[in-house]
């Protein structure tokens, strides 16, 4: 009888060896899979590329890039603004952002050097069309000011950052360009401001700057400021 249930027993033993033997590949399998391993029959599908929303605006934003606001009356061009010279039906002759150069002249490859500094751009209109008209029949030219930088007004003295400023509109006023310039310093005399204005001649007139009247609003005493100006405080 014992002999028989020790065979039994072995029997089962050799039966199930096989099964046991296969269980650690299983188990390694499955550690595979757990370390980042993906089977060859899984393919994850690629994000598709986000583009930015503010990039599609980008191309528009650098179109939007307006001419300044000048009456071509008024406006005297100067050194340091940038012209765009247009003549209609013409990309040839066009030009973009031409800078004015310090000796108050553009350059053309056809016409050569033109002044244009003192001038309107009325007057530059007129002049580049008698000489575009030597070469094309009846031009139609337009002259825009696409920055200005010429018109500055200086600030001396006791404020705390002296320098040039450029009026890029022309409403700028003493305590506009004062503030420019951060303002007052510690030494400074509010009661002894002047503005030394050039005229027509170029003869040079002070012109007395009542700080406490312009603070408080009295009318004329914040006064509009003018390119060539020189505000100096004491």
């Amino acid at each position: 009888m014992i002999a028989r249930v020790l065979t039994a027993f072995a029997t089962a033993i050799v039966v199930a060896a096989p099964a046991l033997a296969q269980q650690p590949a299983s188990t390694s399998q499955g550690a595979v899979g757990t370390t980042g391993t993906t089977p060859a029959s899984v393919t994850t599908p690629a994000a598709p590329p986000v583009t930015p929303a503010g990039n599609a605006a980008a191309p528009a934003a650098a179109r939007a890039a307006d001419a300044v606001a000048v009456d071509p009356r008024d406006y005297r061009i100067g050194p340091e603004d940038v012209l765009d010279i247009n003549v209609w039906k013409n990309e040839e002759l066009s030009r973009e952002r031409i800078p004015v150069r310090p000796d108050g002249k553009i350059s053309h490859p056809l016409i050569n050097d033109i002044t244009v500094a003192g001038l309107t751009t009325n007057q530059v209109k007129a002049e580049l069309t008698a000489r575009f008209a030597q070469f094309i029949e009846n031009p139609e030219v337009s002259i825009v000011v696409r920055e200005i930088h010429s018109p500055k007004v200086s600030v001396l003295g006791n404020v705390r950052m002296p320098g040039y400023f450029e009026l890029k509109t022309p409403d700028v006023k003493v305590l506009d360009i004062i503030a420019r310039a951060q303002g007052f310093n510690e030494f400074a005399d509010k009661g002894n401001i002047k503005v030394i204005r050039r005229g027509t001649n170029g003869t040079e007139t002070a012109i007395d700057f009542k700080y406490n009247d312009a603070v408080n609003g009295r009318n004329g005493a914040n006064f509009v400021v003018q390119a060539g100006d020189v505000v100096f405080v004491n």
